[in-house]
C-alpha cells in the first residue's frame, strides 16, 4: 500500500443514503460494499461512469479469456503497486483458474519461465502499457495469436486497471476486511 490510511475516506454505513443504495444497486443488497465502491461513490456520476466502462471490462463482452484478463489486471495492479487491486483480483483470478504458482509468477513479469509465448507477449504488452504507454511493434506482432478485437480489450484493459490503481493508490482506499496485503507490495 501506498499509504496507510484514506485520503478519501469511504462512506461509511449511516452516510449511505437511499441515493447511495439506489446507485450500488442490487449487487450489494444483501452483500459487503467494498472500500472501493465506498470510497468512489462520494462522487456519483464517476462512479457511474466507472461502473459501465468498468463492467464492460470485466464482462463478456472483453473478448479475452477471463484467466489472461485477470493476468494482465494483476500485473497492471502489481506493475503500479496498487495493493487494493491486487488483493482483489488475487481472488477474482484463483475463480478464473489462475493458480497460486502462477500468481507468484504474474509479479516476476513476462520474462518468468513457464510462460506460453502469447501469455509472454500479453505480460510484455502490459509492462511495455503501464512503463511507456506504447505497446512496441515487436511485442504487437508476437500478439498474432489475439484477434484484432483482443488486442483491442488488452490494451483497454490495461488502461482502465492503470486508471483504477491510480485512485486507489492516490486515494488511500484501504484494504476491506477480508484481505490480506502482499509482502511485495508493502511501502
Amino acid at each position: 500500500m501506498r499509504i496507510d490510511k484514506p485520503r478519501v475516506a469511504p462512506l461509511a454505513e449511516s452516510e449511505l443514503g437511499d441515493e447511495h443504495r439506489a446507485m450500488l444497486g442490487d449487487r450489494f443488497r444483501s452483500g459487503k460494499i467494498l472500500n472501493i465502491f465506498r470510497t468512489l461513490i462520494k462522487a456519483p456520476r464517476a462512479y457511474k461512469a466507472f461502473m459501465w466502462w468498468g463492467g464492460y471490462i470485466l464482462s463478456d463482452h472483453n473478448d479475452l479469456p477471463a484467466r489472461e484478463r485477470e493476468m494482465i489486471i494483476l500485473r497492471t495492479g502489481f506493475n503500479w503497486k496498487a495493493g487494493y487491486e491486487w488483493a482483489q483480483h488475487v481472488r477474482i483470478g484463483k475463480d478464473c483458474g489462475l493458480t497460486d504458482e502462477e500468481i507468484e509468477r504474474i509479479k516476476a513479469g513476462p520474462d518468468a519461465a513457464g510462460w506460453t509465448p502469447l501469455e509472454q507477449a500479453m505480460l510484455q504488452a502490459t509492462d511495455e502499457l503501464t512503463a511507456g504507454g506504447h505497446v512496441s511493434d515487436a511485442t504487437w506482432d508476437a500478439l498474432g495469436d489475439l484477434t484484432e478485437k483482443q488486442r483491442m480489450d488488452l490494451i483497454m484493459t490495461v488502461g482502465q486497471y492503470t486508471q483504477v490503481s491510480m485512485m486507489l493508490n492516490s486515494f488511500g482506499v484501504q484494504l476491506d476486511d477480508d484481505l490480506v496485503l502482499d509482502h511485495d507490495l508493502k511501502a
